[in-house]
């Protein structure tokens, strides 16, 4: 409850997380809000200048892109936390299982993130993309394939380090189940650990999936992805500039915003790694 106050008393973070459940609330909502169908193409309205009808102007086949920006939320925010939370998942249940049994299990398990570990994740992402083809869905597994390794590795330190505390080595003397020592004393000690890890890697994600879709691997048009919409607007940045800095702010305020919540976090939540 004390971290839960501090949090709020923390104004730098407060500022972000109001930014990010905004814009949660904007793609959860965007086809109530957006005021033209994201994909509706209008030659006559091509590159239409900033109004009152067209808050954002509109792009090369006249789309509005305040729309395709509301739309484009899901297609990078939303994705990007479903690819997390299953790097997430995947990473604590493989790292449980290889910090609390030890033996044999745990140097196969290690020996494999050393393996996945030791090629540059944006490499092996292309790699896996190529093998698989473009879409979306090719991208979420290929940035889930080179991060649960080191997830894994984080949470099996955690675990080992929690392991030998005490009350851990009690309940095990007392023959406590298994499964009740995970739920019961380990999940909540490496949680904090969990949630900063995953909202600075949040940042990450995004990054990722709309360098992809710039590239034209991740999202294929004409569905609307902040990554694609700056894809689509480099041709013209010379002649038509603010069609690159709407997609390009919105990138940025998100990850910024993911970032220095993480750093918030850390603070609050392991009050030792705070920098003098």
């Amino acid at each position: 409850m004390s971290q839960l106050k501090q949090l709020f008393k923390n104004k730098i973070a407060l500022c972000c997380l109001t930014i990010i459940g905004v814009i949660i609330v904007l793609g959860i909502l965007a086809p109530y809000i957006a005021p033209f169908d994201p994909n509706k193409v209008r030659i006559v309205r091509k590159y239409a200048a900033i109004s009152a009808q067209h808050w954002f102007g509109c792009d090369h086949l006249g789309r509005d892109i305040f729309s395709r920006l509301l739309y484009g939320i899901r297609s990078t925010l939303f994705l990007s936390i479903l690819t997390m939370a299953i790097t997430i998942v995947i990473g604590t249940i493989i790292g449980l299982i290889s910090g609390y049994n030890r033996g044999k299990l745990d140097e196969c398990i290690m020996r494999l993130c050393d393996i996945m570990l030791s090629f540059p994740s944006q490499v092996m992402i292309l790699a896996i993309v190529g093998v698989l083809g473009v879409g979306i869905e090719n991208v979420i597994i290929a940035n889930i394939v080179v991060k649960w390794a080191w997830y894994s590795r984080m949470i099996r330190s955690s675990v080992i380090k929690y392991s030998r505390k005490n009350y851990i080595l009690f309940s095990r003397t007392i023959g406590a189940p298994h499964f009740f020592i995970i739920r019961r004393h380990l999940l909540p000690n490496i949680m904090s650990e969990l949630v900063v890890l995953a909202t600075l890697d949040t940042g990450w994600v995004i990054l990722n999936i709309s360098a992809l879709s710039f590239i034209g691997l991740g999202v294929q048009a004409p569905t609307a992805e902040w990554g694609l919409m700056l894809s689509e607007a480099k041709n013209v940045m010379i002649q038509h500039p603010m069609q690159m800095v709407f997609p390009g702010m919105a990138i940025l305020i998100v990850v910024a915003a993911f970032n220095m919540l993480g750093d918030c976090l850390r603070d609050i939540l392991d009050p030792k790694e705070k920098t003098a």
